[in-house]
């Protein structure tokens, strides 16, 4: 009892001398949450007292963590569910088709609804202070504003690295000249520029109309407040990324959803242990759905499996599986993490996520990976070219090209090496990613903004950023030089001409 109330103690203390902060996690994804929820309670257990609006509420959080439920939001992202395997396919269009349905709907079932909520109305109507607000940078432009109404620095973080919508907010380049292939950088260019102006001649005005709705008496207008975010985190790591040229205030802490592997529940726990020949992981995520597998690919999945001597656990959102075979084990929700870091666990089959695929390399487990949309294919690309792990197309999927990709990754210990280095080299750093990610968010609110991380590009014209006004005077001084020297060219050579003319003359009538 006496240590409870010590405990105790030590919390409000810890709160009293925190900052208080915001964070804002608005998409109703799962896996976007669970990264924004590492974020908050990182700080939370630095002793900061932070409020989080989320569709996801903890159970049991600490004093420290307050919560604000988007309460009919996951019901409403259920209403509106599809079947993820209709939209699978990769490439520069299909990323592009993607992003524009992205650019039309979110607006309004996100930060239309988050803004209007109840629970969300009454906090902008209390008298909260904060002393920094983090948002989640996916089409969430308009609730940069919250930054505005608490008069706070603003901090944003990408679930899934980096890209147009955070390089553009502190002024980070992001060149297309990592890809080795002159069709791949051309096709990726124009889909960059359709995708650059449907963004901002149709897409932002949407955002910023809800804006000005939303906070009327912001003292920075919607584009003002987009230049004048204080620190964008990335979920992405150098170690596995190609390395990027980055501004001061954008940080990366690849893996901060990863903790410590906590015990498993006992069914779980035995079936992994008495596991002699290794478990198999089979997991595609919290949006792409294995229910929703065509029956063909579903039967082939179950028929490769019952050749296997190894066990497989299968994350499938349902209770029954006809035709499981006895080396099959379902389950609506793992507990992913805890079941990777399992030392039985030889194999992770994924959809290819950021999340999933982090958490794998973090434990060193190979992969085969089946990407579907987004990021996925990427992702998976940059497993296959380190060595640990295998592609598996989706369109090609039956029960020859499933085995033979699992005995190919279990067959060859290569697979499994490499993936071990990747684990050495992605944990090796100097501050785990919770901490880094305190350490910032410390420093941005103990420097008021940290404007002086400010990118001075942020205050240029595009004109100016590229150049091309110092470009465009080289080449009409270049272009001056040369019809210069063709003009005196021309007249010497004229009078050369004139002279030998008049020589030629003179010899004649001699």
């Amino acid at each position: 009892m006496g240590r409870s109330w010590i405990f105790i103690l030590i919390t409000v203390l810890t709160v009293s001398n925190g900052f208080k902060i915001l964070g804002i996690l608005p998409t109703g994804g799962r896996s976007h949450d669970i990264i924004g929820a590492a974020f908050m309670r990182a700080l939370a257990a630095a002793g900061h007292e932070v409020t989080i609006i989320t569709p996801y509420p903890a159970k049991n959080p600490p004093p420290n963590y307050h919560q604000i439920e988007l309460t009919g939001m996951l019901e409403l992202k259920k209403q509106n569910e599809v079947n993820m395997f209709d939209y699978q396919g990769s490439g520069p269009l299909a990323f592009t088709i993607m992003l524009i349905i992205l650019y039309e709907m979110f607006p309004a079932i996100t930060c239309e609804y988050v803004l209007k909520h109840p629970n969300v109305v009454n906090l902008l109507n209390s008298n909260e202070k904060f002393d920094a607000v983090l948002v989640e940078t996916f089409i969430s432009e308009s609730l940069y504003g919250f930054a505005q109404h608490f008069n706070a620095p603003l901090i944003t973080f990408s679930a899934f690295g980096n890209s147009m919508w955070t390089a553009d907010l502190v002024g980070a380049p992001l060149p297309l000249s990592e890809l080795v292939h002159f069709w791949d950088r051309f096709l990726y260019t124009v889909f960059d520029y359709v995708d650059k102006a449907y963004y901002k001649w149709r897409y932002l005005p949407a955002q910023k109309r809800l804006y000005d709705s939303a906070f009327p008496n912001a003292k920075l207008s919607f584009e003002q407040q987009l230049r004048n975010v204080s620190l964008v985190f990335l979920n992405q790591h150098f170690s596995v990324n190609v390395p990027m040229p980055y501004p001061p205030n954008m940080v990366e802490v690849g893996g901060i959803q990863v903790d410590d592997p906590k015990p498993l529940p006992e069914d779980l726990q035995k079936y992994l242990d008495e596991s002699t020949d290794g478990i198999i992981y089979f997991c595609m995520g919290s949006n792409v759905k294995s229910i929703d597998f065509p029956e063909t690919k579903r039967q082939a999945f179950l028929k490769a499996f019952a050749k296997l001597k190894q066990r497989v656990l299968w994350k499938f959102e349902n209770d029954t599986l006809p035709n499981q075979p006895p080396n099959v084990m379902i389950k609506p929700w793992m507990p992913q993490n805890d079941i990777l870091a399992h030392p039985n666990v030889k194999l992770f089959i994924t959809h290819g996520g950021l999340l999933g695929v982090t958490e794998s390399m973090y434990h060193g487990k190979p992969m085969v990976g089946i990407p579907i949309y987004g990021d996925q294919t990427t992702n998976v690309e940059k497993a296959v070219k380190a060595g640990y792990a295998v592609l598996l197309d989706y369109n090609e999927l039956s029960e020859a090209t499933i085995y033979q990709a699992i005995d190919t990754v279990l067959g060859d210990p290569a697979y499994g090496r490499n993936a071990m280095q990747m684990s050495k080299r992605f944990r090796d750093k100097p501050m785990t990613p919770k901490e880094l990610a305190v350490y910032w968010v410390e420093y941005v609110i103990r420097y008021r903004g940290a404007p002086h991380l400010r990118s001075p590009v942020m205050d240029l014209t595009l004109l100016q950023q590229g150049s091309i006004d110092v470009h465009a005077l080289l080449v009409v001084i270049i272009l001056s030089i040369i019809v210069i020297n063709l003009y005196i060219t021309k007249i010497l050579w004229l009078k050369l001409v004139k002279r030998k003319v008049s020589l030629d003359s003179q010899k004649k009538r001699s």
